[in-house]
């Protein structure tokens, strides 16, 4: 039997096939839980975003995982950023016009293209709703647990303002406030964020994010 993240014991795998497992997992949970419920603002949705988790790092490969706590953060965000746009798909009575259409549902389940599809609907979310600066606290903060230290030094910042920034993104998000967002920039923010979130060197999304950011941030710096 394998233990749960909860304290109960699963059939799924025998007893010590999954401990060191289960001791890696628990050790980063607290981590997972903030992930998710920074995403969702919902405890409940972020504790069923951490058993998903569970349960993906139960199924993994974990010896071709170099990584475990950078994979699990992977998995909690795309997890919960996969349950936001659920949610948002349900709220939303008609499309804008400048969302891709989405293209017809396959036959059989597709779990890879479901995600790959609700990781773009959340870029193109934050692109449409947050501006530069709001975007690259809030990316960097709430999607890759940056402390608040690291983000002022890269926006040239201090940390309260960058608190303040990701307020404000967090309102943002909820707020039926949309800019047009051109194909270009979303294909170009896209790729950045798929490379970082798969654990891929995060300097490539951290210049985007600084330099789309740096002239707003400088002509008009938080009081």
């Amino acid at each position: 039997m394998a233990m749960s993240t909860n304290g109960a014991l699963t059939a799924c795998s025998p007893s010590g096939q999954l401990a060191h497992a289960a001791d890696v997992f628990i050790g980063a949970r607290p981590r997972l839980f903030r992930t998710a419920y920074r995403i969702l603002r919902n405890p409940f949705e972020a504790e069923d975003v951490v058993q998903d988790a569970w349960l993906r790092w139960q199924c993994a490969d974990r010896s071709v995982v170099v990584n475990a706590d950078a994979f699990l953060v992977t998995t909690t965000t795309r997890l919960a950023l996969n349950t936001a746009q659920s949610a948002w798909h349900r709220r939303e009575s008609t499309v804008s016009p400048w969302l891709p259409e989405r293209s017809e549902p396959a036959a059989g389940p597709e779990p890879d293209a479901e995600r790959t599809e609700a990781v773009e609907r959340a870029v193109l979310l934050m692109l449409a709703k947050l501006t530069p600066a709001e975007r690259a606290t809030y990316v960097l903060r709430e999607v890759f647990d940056y402390p608040y230290s690291r983000i002022a030094e890269l926006l040239q910042l201090n940390s309260a303002n960058c608190r303040q920034l990701v307020c404000r993104a967090r309102q943002g998000m909820t707020s039926e406030r949309r800019k047009p967002v051109s194909g270009a920039a979303h294909k170009r923010f896209l790729l950045a964020f798929r490379v970082a979130a798969r654990g891929g060197p995060l300097a490539p999304l951290e210049q985007l994010l600084v330099s789309e950011a740096a002239s707003p941030v400088r002509s008009a710096k938080l009081a």
